[in-house]
């Protein structure tokens, strides 16, 4: 049966940017006010008619208007609403989607309300000291998470000044060279750029990928200040310290852009069948950038698959996370300990491929990988990592690991948080779920000391 479509905030939001009323807007859709007004407050769907004029008459890319950032609003909505203080006064799943897709503001602004909360009974708690907490307001570093991830890890302005620059064909070091600045090779930095003489100096004992980025990284912040302070004011951010740490994101996002430029990485992924390996030795790249790039492919008309990007420490930390799927990572805490992001680590070197399945019901291709980064001498120290990448079930035959599998059976059962998750019987299960009531039998023991109610 056809889903209805509803997307009055993306109706507002269009009109807004042209700056027609409604009686403007309704006119260049073929519709009266009062149909217009009804559903950009919702109240009724979008009818074929209004979807084939935005297409026409703005071309609009009508895809856009079944995405957007309600499921992660939702999905976020869901994890907050399971913590114990809201117990017994927790709304349905149907308004959380009402919330998310009428009020999307209200919505963020009560998921930041809690993280707030969450703060303040940590600092209470004395966590804050061992765990790095801000005195008050928002972690600086989950604000600008946040930026990326409601914006589906695509930045347009700034994507296609990085294609820009690497289809002029000049090259970094030579671009850094016109400018005047010296590039050598030393020291203990990554990277360090001194304003005054003009020089970047990169480590020697970095990979040439990495050297490669970090050029482009400084290109970026030295000759896109602009574009990128314009993104910044626009994102508003309330946390000291998250315009910094967003700039530097910023810049990366550039470099990124500028080492694969959207159209020829989009063709070239294409064409290898999303390779990383053969996509990392086209364009220079590391085998965790390429996997980041390919999360970013989601310009309006012309769209790569929908992938979700997650890097993981030894510990279980989520350290990276951006998704352009509704497969959404936890918040708090670790990643699900069934996902196979955590068996990277047993096997370096290799390529792990898995078959899961959400509890909503989605069925995803996973891939995971260990990333190991070596200091450059042997007394430095060496961090590893792994790295997720992966999609919808469906765009499965679009990548060459998924060559030789059965995609239609053994699901892996995986969730987001084991705070959240509303499967019952699952063997690794680490603490219950927030929202549902415990049956605890001291006569009797299963794989859990208690069961799950209702």
């Amino acid at each position: 049966m056809h889903q209805k479509l509803y997307a009055g905030v993306k109706l507002r939001e269009l009109r807004g940017r042209l700056g027609l009323s409604q009686a403007g807007f309704a006119a260049k859709l073929g519709v009266s006010p009062p149909y217009l007004n009804q559903m950009e407050q919702n109240n009724r769907p979008v009818s074929t008619g209004v979807v084939l004029a935005l297409a026409r008459e703005f071309g609009f890319d009508v895809g856009e208007l079944s995405q957007g950032d309600a499921e992660r609003v939702v999905s976020d909505l869901r994890e907050v609403l399971a913590d114990p203080v809201f117990v017994g006064v927790a709304p349905g799943l149907a308004d959380m989607r009402l919330a998310a897709s009428n009020a999307p503001a209200l919505a963020r602004a009560f998921l930041d309300l809690h993280r707030a909360y969450r703060q303040g009974q940590d600092r209470l708690a004395g966590l804050d000291a061992a765990l790095g907490q801000e005195v008050r307001g928002l972690s600086p570093w989950d604000e600008v998470r946040d930026f990326f991830h409601y914006r589906d890890n695509y930045l347009d302005a700034i994507d296609r000044a990085g294609e820009a620059f690497a289809l002029g064909g000049e090259g970094a070091e030579a671009a850094l060279a016109r400018m005047g600045v010296r590039l050598a090779l030393g020291g203990e930095d990554l990277r360090r750029y001194e304003a005054g003489s003009r020089r970047l100096t990169l480590s020697g004992r970095a990979s040439g990928a990495t050297r490669r980025f970090q050029v482009l990284h400084q290109l970026g912040l030295l000759t896109q200040g602009s574009l990128i302070e314009a993104a910044l004011d626009a994102a508003g951010f309330q946390a000291e310290g998250a315009r910094a740490i967003a700039k530097v994101g910023l810049a990366n996002y550039f470099a990124g852009a500028a080492l694969m430029p959207y159209g020829a990485f989009l063709a070239a992924a294409r064409e290898e069948r999303h390779d990383l390996e053969r996509l990392a030795d086209r364009f220079g790249a590391s085998l965790e950038q390429v996997a980041h790039r390919l999360s970013t492919l989601q310009r309006p008309g012309a769209k790569g698959i929908p992938f979700f990007f997650v890097r993981v420490d030894r510990a279980g930390t989520i350290t990276k996370r951006h998704s352009a799927t509704k497969l959404q990572f936890a918040r708090f805490g670790g990643a699900c300990p069934l996902w196979n992001v955590h068996a990277a680590f047993e096997t370096p070197g290799r390529f792990l491929r898995q078959l899961a399945e959400t509890p909503d019901g989605l069925r995803y291709f996973c891939l995971a990988r260990d990333v190991t980064k070596s200091g450059g001498s042997f007394h430095a120290p060496m961090r590893r990592y792994a790295i997720g990448l992966g999609c919808e079930i469906g765009h499965a035959g679009d990548l060459v690991y998924a060559d030789g599998m059965d995609l239609k059976g053994g699901f892996d059962p995986i969730g987001i948080s084991c705070r959240i998750c509303e499967r019952p019987h699952c063997p690794q299960r680490s603490v219950p779920p927030l929202a549902h009531g415990l049956r605890i039998d001291p006569d009797r023991r299963g794989i859990l000391p208690y069961e799950i109610g209702e």
